[in-house]
């Protein structure tokens, strides 16, 4: 299929690029309201993020059986409904005058669990929708196009918030979900959807399901891991570089959202790099680089200070790593839709999900702890240290990407050796504790995968 913007890829492409924008112009208004309005603390701020992804994780726990099991599309639209009522109740609260804590943090587990819901169906629904080496293409499209909402949204959501206040931003965000469903309705042509059983109803293997085809297959293993562990640290500071740049270095809104929106723009020169990367030095390689680099850079975060000074640090920090997560992302979005078979990839990403926003949660609570007891800058220094060790997590060099559908009908995927010289007819493969013959051929057997033989 040829991934074109007249397709219903285009369709479901908009539908993400509008619901990206409202977010991004909405970043960081729940942290401002807390601080500006409610007068939160520290750990108050860090528990509204927290508290929003841990209850919203533990709610959307059994909702991959139940996405995977019906069509997507509707399921979409209804989740993004779901948040645009959520998300336009706190301007309309605020402007009566009945704005609590409370209520941010109801929205927020609302809003978290519909988010968790609309990933895993959009995700198996664009696995359906875009197949080959065109997949890699459309994870960098929606890469790229959610680096510019990055760049654009929090600039012009500060200057909002400057003029008109931070709700006005959150409204504009709720609008963008309503956007968002009115493109997905407009999709035409087929669904995806797993047959159910009636005589079945939900079981607690379906429910761990996603988890234990995660846990069999070696490289989604490893790239869970590391996936959740850097994308908690990362966002476990982010309540705190709020607090220290907003709350003890003076810095304006505008300030704030230019020290992350700027910054955006290396991100859709990486999406823009990714394929290209791939084709010239191969997918394993460009992977493991750009996650080791990504893993590297939030330690300049230790060195931030007041002024302007600080703020380029920041801007130049914030550059560098997400220049490398523009590569990175687009090839680990794609490796885990092709090592996962339609059946199962909404179980599987609702799983993904699910994990990492209980990591999420919990780093946050314990950074906001942390901060209280020492400093946010201190909490972000250590953060930036631990970072350091997680590309050790990544998944090593001798396991190639599976060909999509390459799996046993039960939840244990094929382990394939990466595809070196092919063996000549006739040698012996070796592999610790196993040892057989190659067949006659060219290209290698199934068993041996293409893998280089000794004689």
């Amino acid at each position: 299929m040829r991934v074109t913007s007249g397709s219903a890829f285009g369709r479901l492409w908009a539908a993400y690029a509008v619901s990206t924008y409202g977010s991004w112009i909405a970043f960081g208004a729940f942290p401002l309201i807390a601080v500006q309005v409610l007068d939160s603390s520290a750990f108050a701020v860090s528990l509204l993020d927290a508290a929003g992804l841990a209850v919203a994780a533990i709610i959307a726990f059994p909702l991959g059986p139940w996405v995977e099991r019906r069509a997507k599309r509707p399921v979409m639209i209804a989740m993004d409904l779901v948040r645009f009522l959520a998300m336009a109740s706190v301007p309309v609260a605020y402007f009566v005058g009945l704005l609590s804590y409370g209520q941010l943090l109801v929205v927020s587990v609302i809003c978290g669990t519909a988010g968790i819901a609309f990933t895993a169906a959009s995700g198996a629904y664009l696995k359906y929708l875009v197949r080959g080496d065109d997949l890699l293409t459309a994870n960098a499209r929606f890469e790229g196009t959610s680096w510019v909402a990055t760049a654009a949204g929090p600039p012009l959501g500060g200057a909002a918030i400057g003029l008109l206040g931070p709700v006005v931003t959150i409204l504009a965000d709720a609008v963008s979900y309503l956007l968002s469903a009115l493109a997905v309705l407009g999709i035409r042509g087929g669904d995806v959807a797993t047959p159910h059983d009636p005589a079945g109803g939900l079981r607690g293997a379906d429910l761990l399901g996603g988890w234990r085809f995660i846990r069999h297959d070696r490289v989604l293993r490893c790239l869970f891991l590391n996936s959740v562990l850097v994308g908690g640290l990362i966002m476990a500071t982010v309540p705190l570089l709020a607090v220290l740049l907003l709350g003890e270095y003076h810095f304006s809104a505008w300030q704030y959202g230019l020290a992350f929106g700027v910054p955006a723009l290396g991100g859709l020169v990486g999406a823009r790099l990714s394929a290209r990367l791939v084709r010239r030095h191969g997918r394993y390689r460009v992977m493991t680089v750009s996650g080791w680099l990504r893993s590297f850079f939030p330690l300049g975060l230790a060195f931030v200070h007041p002024g302007t000074t600080g703020l380029l640090t920041v801007i130049a920090v914030e550059v560098l790593l997400i220049t490398c997560m523009g590569v990175f992302n687009p090839i680990y979005a794609t490796e885990r839709l092709r090592r996962t078979p339609s059946d199962h990839a909404a179980r599987v990403l609702s799983a993904w999900s699910v994990g990492g926003k209980l990591v999420q949660a919990g780093l946050m609570v314990s950074w906001g702890a942390l901060a209280m007891v020492t400093s946010p800058l201190t909490a972000i220094t250590i953060s930036g240290v631990l970072l350091l060790a997680t590309p050790l997590l990544l998944p090593r060099a001798g396991w190639a990407p599976e060909d999509p559908g390459a799996h046993d009908h039960g939840d244990r995927p094929i382990r394939r050796w990466s595809p070196g010289p092919a063996p000549a007819a006739g040698r012996w493969c070796r592999r610790p504790a196993a040892r057989w013959r190659c067949c006659p051929s060219t290209t290698g057997c199934r068993r041996c995968a293409g893998r280089s033989c000794d004689s």
